[in-house]
């Protein structure tokens, strides 16, 4: 019999979610996944070191990269220069390089919350009461601040050495978030309350939903991997990009049918089985 392929399943199970516990969800994951790999999991600050011993790692709900910059940082230099195989691949172009992916989709004329990151561009934007100005590398909400617009130039002026985003605050109905793995659509869950962003209950998206979500999973262009793609539904109907999440998107499998969630573990396997040809 041919060996199983190994896993390197990166997780922080001790991360602290705001109203979520994503060890539960990895603790679901791996459970599963082990019927078909041969899988160890680790913390992603020991990735660097146990990886060359595994056919693959899989980065899942590892927390926000900026936790613990240096050591992703030797993480990826490692996995590029020995050609160890990531899943998701390290060829993102969305969150997983940063947010300078919002500016560049608005700048082409993709359907994203305006986004700028210089005050020369600020005409670009709408026209709002109030701004949301947030750091590049930020995640879960570290270091945005919703701003007046009479103060919005002189905030700006503030960060003119770092790294920042511009966004008009947008009024929007709810968020809804679409899931991806490889190119193919598994489920959707939306918040019907914008003040309850994890509170989700299942979505039947429409074909033009799933002709938005997908324009983001086709630029992003991976061969393999989990998307998440976040969306806002605006007062005039429309769907607006909020974030493009694939590094380690959480997956909020347990507001999933139990169905749902058979069918994207066995999605996911498919998945990993295929990145490893």
């Amino acid at each position: 019999m041919p060996p199983r392929p190994t896993v390197l399943y990166v997780s922080d199970l001790s991360y602290p979610a705001k109203g979520r516990r994503y060890c539960d969800e990895d603790i679901y994951l791996t459970s599963h996944l082990r019927k078909a790999f041969d899988l160890a999991i680790c913390h992603p600050e020991d990735a660097a070191a146990l990886m060359r011993n595994f056919d693959t790692v899989v980065t899942r709900n590892s927390g926000p990269v900026i936790d613990y910059p240096t050591a992703y940082a030797h993480f990826r230099q490692q996995a590029e220069a020995t050609g160890q195989r990531v899943y998701n691949p390290l060829t993102g172009k969305a969150d997983m390089a940063g947010k300078q992916y919002l500016v560049d989709l608005t700048t082409q004329g993709y359907p994203v919350i305006p986004t700028v990151d210089d005050e020369a561009d600020l005409a670009r934007l709408p026209q709002a009461g109030t701004y949301v100005v947030k750091p590049k590398a930020g995640a879960d909400s570290h270091g945005l601040e919703f701003v007046e617009a009479g103060d919005l130039q002189a905030n700006v002026a503030q960060k003119a050495r770092t790294e920042f985003l511009i966004q008009p605050k947008i009024d929007f109905r709810y968020e809804v978030s679409f899931y991806f793995v490889d190119h193919d659509f598994q489920y959707a869950l939306n918040a019907p309350d914008p003040n309850q962003r994890w509170e989700l209950t299942n979505y039947t998206p429409t074909a033009e939903d799933l002709e938005f979500a997908r324009k983001f999973v086709h630029w992003n262009d991976l061969g393999h991997g989990i998307q998440r793609v976040d969306a806002c539904r605006t007062e005039s109907g429309d769907l607006l990009l909020v974030e493009l999440e694939d590094l380690n998107p959480y997956l909020s499998l347990d507001r999933t049918s139990d169905e749902t969630r058979t069918r994207f573990v066995e999605a996911m396997t498919a998945s990993i089985r295929g990145s490893l040809t």
